[in-house]
């Protein structure tokens, strides 16, 4: 068994935001600290160039992370395109000296790419669609990373609504609709989103759904 020493302690990765920036981090000790932590957390990692970001989601967070993946998933059901979800996994690639691990991902345009449920990212392309809640810290150090990666299109969530964001010309332009689904724009899933206080998440999806299905029925 190897044991590894980190260079901080639990008070250092404690934040009253939610958020953490450790600096001059190895890759190495980025790995260790991915095996170290385990697979069943909660907490996000993000790894640009030796700075390490570690995100602590808040139940808030999470709520909204969940109707987004209950959104995209009923998009791809409706609109008969296969999907590949592959939630929080961990992005990894060394040669680049980036990392990341997403609110959510999914392999829509490229799912028939991705076999089995490994990625290597050496090999294979990256996630289609990420989505990135930011309730209490902000993904702007993430989206260099995405960017690294070549991940087509982020779905943002902030305090001021959600934010739809297309890789062109090797940075990302907020744009009106979706890539994956050009039907969706920002403005419709922040109407949905909006509702997550006054109604249960299954009538939510269920109002989506017949919204969905007049758009295609047009």
């Amino acid at each position: 068994m190897i044991t590894t020493s980190f260079p901080y302690k639990k008070k250092d990765v404690e934040s009253p935001n939610g958020k953490a920036v450790l600096t001059n981090i190895s890759w190495q000790t980025y790995q260790a600290m991915l095996t170290d932590m385990g697979s069943h957390r909660s907490t996000r990692l993000a790894y640009h160039h030796g700075v390490l970001e570690i995100k602590m989601p808040l139940g808030l967070h999470e709520t909204i992370n969940c109707i987004l993946e209950r959104i995209i998933i009923t998009l791809t059901e409706e609109l008969n395109l296969s999907i590949r979800g592959f939630g929080s996994t961990t992005l990894n690639r060394e040669d680049l000296g980036v990392g990341v691990e997403p609110d959510c991902c999914f392999y829509i345009q490229n799912s028939d790419r991705i076999r089995g449920r490994e990625i290597n990212l050496e090999i294979d392309p990256p996630p289609d669609l990420v989505v990135e809640v930011d309730i209490t810290s902000p993904s702007s150090r993430r989206f260099p990373i995405y960017r690294d990666l070549g991940v087509p299109e982020i779905w943002r969530y902030s305090s001021s609504g959600i934010g739809i964001y297309k890789l062109q010309e090797n940075e990302y332009l907020e744009s009106e609709f979706s890539l994956s689904f050009p039907m969706v724009s920002h403005k419709i899933l922040d109407q949905f989103l909006q509702q997550t206080e006054s109604i249960d998440d299954n009538k939510l999806i269920r109002e989506f759904r017949v919204w969905l299905r007049q758009q295609i029925n047009q």
